[in-house]
Parts: C-alpha cells; structure tokens; sequence
C-alpha cells in the first residue's frame, strides 16, 4: 500500500496506483480497471481524479495499463468496495493520503520561500564582477556547485536521477527537506557574493562548511 507524489496536470498531487488498490481490496488489477472505467462520474471528475499511465511486468517488456488515482478519485471508487476490511483500508488510505498532503503543504511553502532566495541570489551576481567573468553563466555555475556539495550531483544528473528534462522545474522534484538545505546554501552563498568573494573561494569554503556539518 503507498501512497505517492504524482505531477498530475502539471501539478504535484497525493496518489495511490490502480495496482495498490488491487493488492490492498484483494481484486484483479483488471476488474479494478473495469470498475474505474464504468465509474459514473463526470469527464470533468475523471480527468482531474484518474491519470492513465503504464507499467512493465518483471517477467517481460510488455507494458500494461494502470490509473494513479487521487484521494477523492480513490474515496469514489472505494465506495463500491464493501466489507470490514474494506473499511479498514479506506480509514488507512485516508490517513496516509492526510499524511502525504500535510508534507506536500510543506514543501509548497518551502517552494515559495525559495524565490526569494533565487531572486537575492541573483540580485547578488549580477551587481558583483561573476556574471560577467563567467559569461553569463554564472548563477548556474554556483547552483551547480551547490547541488554538487548538497547531492554529490549537478543539474545535469540530478535531471537523468528524477527522469526529468530541462522543461521542467528540477526542484519541483527534491523535498521538503532538500529545498531547505538548498536555500540554506544559497543564502550563505548570496552573502559571500556580496562580501567580495569569488567563485574558487566561496566554493572551497561551502565544501569544507558542509563537511563539517556532517562530520558534526
């Protein structure tokens, strides 16, 4: 049973897989299908509740169709589903949707936050000699450095470990904790900028900061 963060209308959302609730309500990942497709709800409700997607068997490359389904997609369905364990399950996935949407909560704000350190960043480089030293690049050299530092990874890899590309948001994709740590570095990296420091300086320095913080 898991409940996961899905992009769904290009927005993030809690969701469970059709092959979960065939696990959890012990049904046919086929008759669950049925059921979703014979559900009587609005186009409106199904687009925005029920996302086709695919899955690969273990035993071959074949691919099969699925649904990831929202919380309200998920209270729809489940309503058709009887039974003492069927309640029990409806109770679990209610709280662990509850769970999952408290932490998305946070990670929205996280996100919010971090503009505004983006933007002093930013405002940082251009009024120093960097930018234009590095030719333009150089608010993606130092957020390279910094994802490098955080995740032992650039953008680059970061993108091919998420399966993302560049028309999409990468830090759509860290958590709630990621981001902090993120905007925590380049807050200290902004006022380094402004302090008169370089690039090999301010890079030296965010490593041997961050090692001592895990050494700590």
């Amino acid at each position: 049973m898991l409940v996961e963060v899905k992009r769904i209308n290009k927005s993030e959302i809690t969701v469970v897989s059709s092959l979960d609730v065939a696990e959890t309500f012990n049904k046919r990942h086929a008759d669950v299908l049925r059921d979703i497709d014979a559900l009587g709800c609005s186009q409106e409700f199904r687009e925005r509740n029920f996302a086709l997607s695919k899955y690969s068997s273990e035993n071959n490359k074949r691919s099969y169709p699925m649904y990831y389904v929202t919380r309200d997609g998920f209270t729809m369905l489940a309503m058709g589903y009887t039974g003492e364990k069927a309640m029990k399950f409806k109770e679990a996935y209610i709280k662990q949707f509850n769970a999952m949407e408290r932490t998305l909560q946070g990670k929205l704000i996280e996100r919010e936050k971090g503009i505004a350190v983006r933007q002093s960043l930013t405002k940082a480089i251009q009024q120093s000699t960097e930018n234009e030293r590095m030719h333009g690049h150089a608010y993606s050299t130092y957020t390279n450095c910094i994802y490098k530092v955080l995740f032992g990874m650039n953008t680059k890899q970061l993108r091919e470990k998420y399966g993302i590309d560049k028309k999409e948001n990468l830090r759509d994709y860290l958590s709630e904790e990621d981001l902090r740590a993120v905007q925590s570095m380049e807050c200290l990296v902004s006022g380094l900028v402004d302090c008169g420091w370089g690039y090999d300086q301010i890079k030296e320095f965010i490593q041997q900061n961050n090692s001592a913080k895990i050494a700590a």
